[in-house]
């Protein structure tokens, strides 16, 4: 009995590495897209989109590391703890850095040029975001891994921001409203900043160690 439950424990955690896997990947891709498809609009929301994506392959990055390694539990938390804050300063740059450019932007009545590989983009996102989370929860429940809630939970913020990147290319290209990209990249603040302080506090790894 012992060693079928090691067995479906060993399945699961190979699982969650493949999960991992492909949000490494899928977030790689995506911030390359929204950069460059950012870059060439001009639009604010992309790019910070985009640079979020990125940073999400360092969070990623860190969980992926974090199930392959095997070491003494007090280090292998200290190591995660200063990833995570790390990522946590990460966050808050890029949090300053849409919050100074949407303003200014706004300040210089700066339009973008319509991205329809952005809003492509988007509408890709909406959809694999939340499939993807949904798993991660279901092997954290497995696993009784706070680590991957947390990531779960990460990985439904970029839905969030999904959504918000999408309303504001597509008000800005059907109704002409240039400063829906900026104010998209506004509302995309405080919840990047959110993340940037929980990294800094190391609140996902208190999570594990709990």
């Amino acid at each position: 009995m012992a060693e079928i439950a090691v067995l479906e424990r060993t399945a699961v955690v190979r699982h969650g590495r493949r999960l991992e896997y492909f949000t490494i990947a899928w977030n790689a891709l995506e911030g390359l897209v929204a950069v460059v498809a950012g870059a060439i609009a001009g639009s604010i929301s992309l790019v910070g989109f985009g640079i979020d994506s990125f940073i999400e392959v360092t969070s990623g990055s860190v969980l992926l590391w974090r199930m392959f390694v095997d070491a003494e539990v007090q280090r292998r938390e200290l190591n995660e703890r200063r990833a995570l804050q790390v990522v946590g300063v990460c966050f808050l740059f890029l949090a300053s850095y849409i919050a100074y450019e949407s303003a200014m932007d706004l300040w210089s009545r700066r339009a973008p040029e319509h991205s329809i590989p952005g809003i492509v983009l988007a509408c890709v996102s909406l959809v694999v975001m939340p499939l993807l989370s949904r798993a991660k929860r279901k092997v954290g429940r497995a696993l009784g891994s706070a680590a991957m809630h947390a990531d779960a939970k990460q990985t439904e913020f970029c839905t969030y921001l999904s959504a918000i990147l999408l309303a504001g290319l597509l008000l800005n290209a059907f109704f002409g409203l240039w400063w829906a990209d900026p104010v998209a990249a506004l509302v995309m603040v405080p919840i990047i900043a959110k993340e940037g302080i929980e990294g800094m506090q190391g609140k996902a790894c208190d999570e594990c160690s709990r």
